[in-house]
């Protein structure tokens, strides 16, 4: 597969000629990485227009030669990052430097203050997010990936759950399973919640024990090589009820439909109508209080977002989720939720695992 960091690197500096940057210090570590390749915990990056810095220290010397290329020059630093920063600025003949106003620590801000006051700081926005939206094929496949190890690890999760487990002892077959299918680690803290607690959105496991009848939700992603997948799949255990096979007919549908409405050149809120207002003719709208979905790639939460708030414009090759979802205090929730390819042409899924109801009997 092609390397695309030179391409990115370009994109970027003509973003900052249009913005009258110098340079811009990159402190996110996922933008670090889609720029340089560099994956380690500690890092800056420098970037002008004829150079790039990467500042790191002397946990990743071996690892950092092997990751980055040969046009980035990177600096191991014995004392502090921005020690090394503030004695390579000077050699950079740089003015106006623009900083990540979205990942900067205030105590970092303060550096460029007071240790920093030989430059002009500006502070930008999504510079780097903006061009991470747009998926090139080696991300395609790499997130393709991540999503047939997850599926891979729910299918062989789901042979082994039981009556009497406890949703935590689920989450650790399913963790242990992500592993086993080749998952670098764990996109976010796995979710499994049942009975009245699948009702919470972003519920924690529990010691809860699974019991028949119970709808069981599951909301776990896998990582290949840096990116991200992100799946949900509600389950009941034993036989369904009519108003489980009822609601969850409801969201399979809007899934299906914002799947197959979903097009680049889309408003972030449109996208999120094409389910909700579904959902909402069937009278179940203030059941379903979060986005649509968001964007996935190194991070699990990027752009674009899809909400009823979004102007933003969906961008074709972006990866985004298609996560409809209903939540009934007390009783339950149900969600169903995939990974889903932004094409001219309509939607491709990545994340191939049924969405019908399942019973675990």
């Amino acid at each position: 597969m092609a390397d695309r960091r030179p391409e990115r690197i370009a994109n970027l500096r003509d973003a900052l000629l249009r913005q009258n940057l110098d340079a811009l210090l990159v402190a996110s570590l996922p933008n670090i990485r889609y720029l340089s390749g560099f994956s380690g915990s500690s890092a800056l990056l420098l970037i002008t227009q004829h150079e790039l810095l990467l500042l790191t220290d002397f946990r990743y010397e071996t690892q950092v030669r092997d990751e980055v290329d040969t046009d980035t020059r990177v600096s191991i630093e014995p004392r502090s990052l921005w020690e090394g920063l503030w004695d390579a600025l000077p050699h950079a003949s740089v003015g106006n430097i623009g900083f990540e106003t979205s990942h900067l620590l205030h105590r970092d801000f303060q550096r460029l203050l007071e240790q920093g006051k030989r430059w002009q700081w500006r502070p930008t926005l999504d510079l780097v997010e903006s061009l991470r939206e747009r998926k090139d094929p080696g991300e395609v496949e790499a997130i393709e990936e991540a999503a047939h190890v997850a599926v891979t690890a729910l299918a062989k999760t789901l042979d082994q759950v039981s009556i009497g487990m406890t949703e935590l002892r689920v989450t650790g077959i399913l963790e242990l399973e992500l592993r086993a299918a080749g998952s670098e680690g764990l996109a976010f803290p796995t979710i499994v919640a049942s009975g009245p607690r699948s009702a919470l959105p972003h519920a924690r496991s529990s010691e809860r024990e699974l019991r028949a009848g119970d709808l069981l939700l599951i909301d776990f992603g896998a990582v290949v090589r840096g990116y991200c997948s992100d799946v949900t799949r509600t389950v009941v255990l034993g036989r369904a009820d009519d108003r489980q096979r009822e609601l969850h007919a409801v969201v399979r549908e809007a899934n299906a439909l914002a799947t197959a409405g979903i097009r680049p050149g889309m408003s972030g809120r449109d996208a999120d109508a094409l389910a909700r207002d579904y959902i909402h003719l069937l009278g179940h709208g203030p059941l379903f209080g979060h986005s649509l979905g968001h964007g996935i790639g190194l991070e699990v939460h990027e752009a674009p977002r899809l909400g009823r708030t979004s102007d933003s414009t969906l961008a074709g090759c972006a990866v985004v989720t298609i996560e409809p979802g209903i939540y009934v205090p007390e009783w339950g929730g149900i969600r169903v939720e995939d990974d889903v390819l932004l094409l001219a042409g309509g939607a491709r899924v990545l994340t191939d695992f049924p969405r019908d109801l399942l019973e675990l009997t």
